[in-house]
């Protein structure tokens, strides 16, 4: 049995190997702008050069835990301990309410001494109300979702709970999410009742589909999300966190669907996502360091946005962030970095290269003066400090006449911006025009539409 268990592994290893090696050619010949990266003032990007660094070791190299990974997918079967949701009574029919199978699976799994999977079966529909699968465990889990996990369609399930969760995973280390299967939000009812949709309505909080909370070496892959409540996806306060392959969709009229959000969280990758919703495609809040972000489709939605940031005169912290490799369709937004007035703290480090535009409203955009309010909010002087910013690389269509904007604030102006390789038309091939407000810019190359008088 030993002897059966190593060669599977090897053989487990050697098929991601290739696979390794294969992705590692296919980059190197179409990322070849890495090899001038060096050209840039290293003064200026003391960050992104430190992350430049370790991105080599992320990109090109299986980190530790995706080898770890590895080694538990091989010994399934073997050495880990399967708990099956069904065997807890759940009936996955698409009307009973399996939450409390749900819990007793997790605990099962959770306070197992060995690694252990909890396995929801494929070709069934799991109806389940809000859950709180929390650690920490005493061992390594897997969750394996190959069904269909599906929300409550009833709001009321939420009351007296926290109604700003469906799925919350708290403070569990090495965790396993993925299985190629599904998760429904089944949102409608709730967007439905939102203030943004009926503004006769008070606003209140709706749930995000799921949520990793305090959680370290995390993995959450192979994935289709829908039609969340709110957010579809939430890493919070978490750590190591490697996100791949999610399709996550909901109509484009549906409010604060935004497809991943990352705050307060450290040391994350998010690959080869397709993200279609009513708002962000991905978001990334205050207190987010060392995220890359490459390959990633988006569309419809808001774009792929930094911030809001510095909301109720709050202090946010942003640094060291790569959106590397990106197609955006229809969307609002392409690039964006938003603040409010009245803010503190900084937004730095940032590069936004190789995108591809079609028809989107503000393709390369900072707003310091973004107001989300049914009141017209005051002019204030303080504002979130947005420094060493880089576009690099970017093409397509605008569908606005604006393509560049940057609406910095008069007393904290933005100051580092760099703009490269940038060609941006118009839907019909028309020129298009830039706006500048209290920015410092450079420009390398060909800049179209050339940027704003300094």
């Amino acid at each position: 049995m030993a002897s059966h268990k190593f060669l599977l592994l090897s053989l487990v290893l050697l098929s991601f190997n290739h696979l390794f090696c294969y992705s590692k050619l296919d980059e190197d010949s179409t990322l070849g702008y890495l090899d001038d990266i060096s050209s840039y003032d290293m003064t200026a990007y003391p960050s992104y050069y430190a992350v430049h660094g370790e991105r080599g070791t992320i990109a090109y190299q299986p980190n530790r835990f995706v080898l770890e990974r590895v080694a538990r997918v091989a010994g399934f079967g073997y050495s880990q301990k399967v708990v099956n949701v069904e065997d807890h009574g759940a009936k996955g029919d698409g009307t009973t309410d399996d939450t409390e199978a749900f819990e007793m699976a997790w605990k099962e799994a959770c306070s197992s001494s060995t690694s252990a999977v909890l396995m929801v079966p494929e070709n069934k529909n799991y109806l389940l109300k809000p859950i709180t699968f929390s650690g920490p465990c005493k061992s390594d889990v897997s969750v394996m979702i190959k069904g269909t996990i599906e929300a409550s369609s009833d709001r009321s399930d939420w009351n007296g709970k926290n109604g700003r969760h469906w799925i919350l995973f708290s403070g569990i280390q090495n965790l396993y999410v993925g299985g190629r299967g599904n998760v429904n939000g089944n949102g409608k009812i709730w967007w439905q009742n939102s203030c943004k949709i009926n503004k006769s309505l008070p606003c209140k909080d709706a749930p995000t589909a799921l949520t990793f909370y305090s959680c370290d070496k995390l993995t959450v892959e192979n994935l289709n999300i829908k039609d969340s409540q709110q957010i579809h996806v939430s890493f919070e306060r978490s750590t190591n966190v490697d996100v791949s392959s999610l399709t996550i969709t909901a109509p484009e009229s549906s409010p604060n669907t935004d497809g991943i959000h990352v705050t307060e969280t450290k040391n994350i990758q998010i690959t080869n996502c397709v993200i279609g919703t009513g708002d962000d495609c991905i978001s990334i809040e205050s207190g987010s360091q060392n995220l890359k972000a490459t390959n990633i489709v988006c569309g419809p939605g808001h774009g792929i946005s930094i911030g809001s940031l510095g909301d109720h005169g709050s202090e946010a912290q942003v640094s060291d962030v790569i959106v590397d490799t990106a197609q955006l369709k229809g969307t609002t937004n392409g690039a964006r970095i938003k603040t409010w007035q009245g803010g503190r703290g900084y937004a730095k480090n940032i590069v936004f290269q190789n995108f591809v535009m079609h028809d989107v409203k503000n393709p390369i955009i900072i707003d310091q003066n973004y107001c989300d309010s049914k009141t017209q909010c005051k002019q204030q002087t303080s504002a979130v400090e947005v420094s060493n910013v880089m576009y690099k690389n970017f093409k397509g269509t605008s569908a606005s006449e604006v393509a560049i904007k940057f609406d910095c604030s008069t007393n904290v102006p933005c100051h580092g911006i760099i703009l490269q390789d940038i060609d941006l038309a118009g839907g019909d091939g028309d020129a298009t025009t830039s706006l500048c407000n209290h920015v410092n810019w450079t420009k390398k190359g060909n800049v179209i539409p050339l940027p704003c008088a300094k």
